[in-house]
């Protein structure tokens, strides 16, 4: 699997993204920026708090939006896991004690989780591609597994299929009452947390859905590009990225200060620690509200994992204006992007099959796939976020097809750099469906530089 930039040092997660807990009902409106409502410097606590997205009350969405006389022809959901217990655990500490069994009388809870249990039960004998067949459907350990799904990650997504739910099929009939496995596209990666978390998703869309009727994918890459992934130049824009986060680091005393004292209290050498990527577990405490760990040395404490994830938010902030990991992604993105317009266009034609398709990803997706899209100011991944594609035809023009691009239930298609001009140039209140094709098939190789006009040859031009 490609690991992707973000496993690649200790700044593995750069986890800044859009509200949904107690803070501001104004700031989850947004992914850029709100001066009035988010903190004037940057709060590496509030970030981290965004980053947790803790169940909460139902959030407002746009999902859904468009002027009365569009009609919905299909969706694209593009969704991180839930929340999950860490991949690492930092040396000589006793790990973070989270019960991933799920249970009703333990927060967060959701209506539909004792139902969703009682379904997964039922499921066993489900036919997805293998190697998935072989995965649990549900987490049930009483002390997580490294990387397991937690109780929340399973509300975080019943609770994001409902919202889907409401909009796509109560509200715009998005499939018919008696539909059909092929009206559905599902696939994930070989991670539990992956497959349940779409589980979770397609259990509060679609409840009580029939077995027969699902079958998810396996997506042997993180950055679902199936059959094109090899691209020795997106490899070689990974490398240059991964040297700039480490030059960052090396600029940053204050980190290695840091990383310096919780060696000390776990007693082991600093690269050792820096090696196990304490912001990882750390996150894991803090967003489940558990002491960070102690030793008889002193304790791990909110001052070492302020200056750490500072420093995450730093790295992310040199990533946008340095350029590289944006040649990584378009490279990184073209693929799955490609895959989606062919399904659009498909769907144009008034073909009915695979109206809704579910990729269920990592961070290590979405992320080169915001960065592609131009959608630089979007916050890094939080915990189930979900980036949507909505196609829609205009009935008074049925020739006429447009998208609409959301990020965590904020419409983002004119922060795009395939629509942000079209307000510009045109009367219409959408993105055409051809600025998005004709993005995929041309602009984002144009964006690269060099004289590369498909992704063969931009993947492997000399001289890189």
């Amino acid at each position: 699997m490609e690991r992707g930039v973000w496993l690649s040092s200790a700044v593995h997660l750069i986890p800044v993204s859009a509200a949904k807990n107690g803070v501001s009902s104004k700031s989850r409106k947004r992914i850029l920026p709100e001066p009035a409502t988010e903190p004037p410097v940057t709060d590496p606590v509030y970030e981290a708090l965004l980053y947790c997205n803790i169940p909460s009350v139902a959030e407002r969405s746009m999902e859904g939006h468009a002027p009365h006389h569009f009609k919905l022809v299909s969706v694209h959901v593009f969704i991180r896991h839930g929340d999950r217990y860490p991949l690492y655990v930092i040396p000589k500490t006793k790990r973070p004690e989270i019960d991933c069994t799920l249970v009703a009388n333990r927060k967060p809870y959701h209506p539909k989780l004792e139902a969703f249990v009682s379904h997964m039960s039922k499921g066993s004998g489900a036919s997805f591609e293998s190697p998935l067949n072989s995965l649990p459907l549900y987490p049930n350990h009483p002390l997580c597994e490294m990387g397991e799904l937690t109780q929340t990650g399973v509300v975080q997504h019943l609770q994001n299929g409902q919202l889907l739910r409401d909009i796509y099929l109560k509200k715009h009939k998005l499939l018919p009452t008696d539909w059909s496995a092929d009206q559905l596209y599902l696939e994930t990666t070989g991670k539990s947390r992956t497959l349940q978390s779409g589980l979770a998703l397609l259990y509060g869309f679609l409840p009580d859905f029939d077995w027969k009727k699902i079958y998810f994918r396996h997506q042997p890459s993180a950055l679902f590009c199936s059959g094109s992934c090899y691209c020795p130049v997106r490899n070689q824009y990974l490398e240059k990225e991964q040297r700039r986060q480490y030059l960052l680091r090396l600029k940053n005393s204050q980190l290695e200060k840091t990383y310096g004292e919780m060696a000390k209290i776990v007693d082991i050498p600093t690269k050792q620690l820096r090696a196990a990527n304490p912001i990882d577990s750390m996150l894991c405490h803090f967003c489940h509200n558990v002491s960070f760990p102690c030793t008889r040395n002193g304790c791990v404490d909110m001052e070492h994992f302020k200056v750490i994830k500072t420093h995450q938010i730093e790295d992310e902030k040199e990533r946008r204006e340095k350029k590289l990991y944006l040649g990584y992604s378009l490279l990184g993105a073209h693929p799955i992007l490609n895959q989606t317009i062919s399904r659009m266009q498909r769907a144009t034609e008034g073909r009915k099959e695979e109206l809704f398709a579910l990729y269920s990803a990592h961070d290590v997706t979405l992320s080169p796939v915001l960065s592609a899209l131009g959608l630089s100011e979007a916050r890094f991944p939080r915990f189930a976020a979900r980036l949507i594609f909505e196609l829609w035809q205009d009935r008074e023009k049925p020739t006429e097809h447009s998208v609409r691009i959301l990020y965590n239930g904020i419409d983002v298609t004119f922060h795009t750099s395939f629509c942000q001009d079209h307000h510009k140039r045109s009367p219409k209140p959408m993105c055409p469906l051809e600025n998005l094709v004709r993005f995929v098939k041309r602009d984002m190789f144009v964006a690269l530089g060099g004289s590369s006009t498909n992704y063969y040859d931009a993947c492997h031009r000399e001289g890189f």
